[in-house]
């Protein structure tokens, strides 16, 4: 069935009426950025093993503002950050129905100096009672996750010498046991920040001139960085937490590189330089932790390294690098059965999912989602059509896509709406059903949320909700 946003911003459009086994379905939350494990998997079970052409049943869809911060969800709470005109909106729905439980708003004057959207970059993080987010233009907030009330706000522009971002704040905070862990980005050593999260006290500040400065970066210009003071602190790669050989790390992947630190001290465990020489680069691709590995991926001709931190957990080693690999733009790369699969490609043409050796670091296969012989054309109204059948066929590129792994199988969002499920396979590429999804259109960069065998998709101005669980 199909159904379109309405143009009134918030307003539902239901296309089926939530039933009791949507809302009694057991299944996961996914209250954080990449869900709960942060590494984009689910443990949830019981999904459609396919597709029907029209796509999986669509539960409701609402127009929302801008913004490319993705829904979290925690039991039958979603939260949304957006934005509408000049206020930032976190605004709590109903994850069955998407009716609006709550609004929280915040002025927001950020602009984004490349042209890009205004909105929210960062995913709510929900931990009950609490609901913590972080806006583009640097506004931290504790809110109370059952009412929207205020406990606590920071500016961190004005509680921090933080340089100006390329796309204003981007990289989502993570709690760690009471500590709310933000890459805040100030000048000098601020670039990771430690909060209470209870109080938005400052813990611990760390990541910086103390890190970098002097730092070997491999280069033949500059063998050894110069810390100026003026540079940007942090990247859009958000902090996560890792236990390597038995103690906990906190790792970011900043604009310079990759920083272990102790999450109750901040003290440093290591550093590993990983950047782009081009000025006008980010890091955004979140690092994927296996064991005792670090997988750390970047476009703008970095590609990825795998790294091995020893068993005193102050150092690492470089396993492989490879240039050719895993180019993630901002999308964060998979792990499975002894494979790497993410999306590799600085600019939309150049997007290829690709499947990559854990050991080795040899690319096992790509595709850039379309890999049959076609005449095909775009029509007046920007579909694509197979010139010879006449049939209009969902957007047939990738692109920079992002992906999600769940009962065995990859599904993928697009970079222009198109939703597909893969087989998750080592030896080749297997597409088992593809669609355009409703409402979905360019720019949907942010990736796929599943919670209870619902699957939320966002993109520049629309919320959507599909049943992919099997009925029971």
């Amino acid at each position: 069935m199909k159904a379109d946003a309405s143009d009134e911003p918030g307003r539902v459009v239901l296309a089926q009426k939530p039933d009791g086994g949507v809302v009694e379905r057991a299944g996961t939350d996914w209250p954080c950025f990449l869900g709960p494990q942060h590494d984009g998997t689910s443990t949830e079970t019981g999904l459609l093993e396919s597709w029907p052409k029209e796509g999986p049943p669509l539960l409701w869809q609402k127009k929302v503002g801008t913004g490319y911060s993705a829904p979290s969800v925690l039991g039958r709470r979603l939260v949304l950050h957006h934005r509408l005109g000049n206020e930032e909106i976190v605004e709590c729905m109903d994850a069955v129905s998407g009716e609006t439980l709550w609004k929280h708003a915040d002025v927001s004057r950020f602009q984004d100096p490349y042209g890009y959207n205004n909105g929210p970059r960062c995913t709510p993080l929900l931990s009950s009672p609490y609901c913590f987010t972080l806006g583009a233009g640097g506004k931290l907030l504790c809110l109370a996750l059952e009412t929207g009330k205020l406990v606590w706000q920071l500016d961190l522009q004005r509680e921090f010498k933080i340089p100006e971002a390329f796309f204003g704040v981007g990289a989502t905070p993570i709690l760690e046991g009471n500590n709310l862990i933000v890459a805040v980005g100030g000048q000098p050593n601020s670039a990771l920040v430690a909060f209470e999260a209870a109080t938005g006290k400052i813990l611990w500040q760390n990541g910086g001139k103390s890190t970098w400065n002097g730092a070997a970066t491999g280069w033949d210009s500059e063998p050894k960085y110069e810390w100026t003071g003026d540079e940007m602190v942090v990247s859009y790669s958000s902090p996560q937490a890792a236990t390597f050989h038995g103690r906990r790390h906190i790792l970011c992947l900043l604009r310079q590189g990759l920083l272990s630190v102790d999450p109750e001290t901040g003290a440093e465990n290591f550093h590993y330089w990983f950047r782009s020489r081009t000025h006008e680069s980010v890091n955004a691709a979140q690092p994927v932790v296996v064991g005792d590995t670090i997988l750390l991926g970047a476009a703008y001709r970095v590609g990825s390294a795998c790294l091995q931190v020893a068993p005193s957990g102050k150092e690492v080693k470089e396993l492989w690098r490879d240039p050719r690999a895993l180019s993630t733009h901002w999308s964060t790369s998979l792990f499975f059965d002894g494979c790497y699969f993410g999306f590799s490609g600085r600019h939309e043409n150049e997007g290829v999912l690709q499947c990559v050796d854990a050991a080795t670091g040899k690319v096992k296969w790509q595709s850039t989602g379309w890999e049959r012989e076609a005449d095909l054309q775009t029509s007046p109204s920007g579909e694509v059509i197979d010139a010879q059948t006449g049939e209009k066929i969902p957007w047939p590129m990738y692109g920079r896509g992002s992906a999600i792994l769940a009962d065995g199988k990859f599904i993928v969002l697009a970079e222009r709406g198109t939703l597909a499920l893969l087989s998750a396979r080592t030896d080749k590429w297997e597409e088992i059903s593809r669609y355009a999804a409703p409402g979905m259109k360019y720019p949907s960069w942010t990736a796929p949320v599943l919670s209870r065998g619902l699957l939320y998709l966002r993109c520049e101005d629309a919320l959507t909700c599909l049943k992919i669980a099997r009925d029971e």
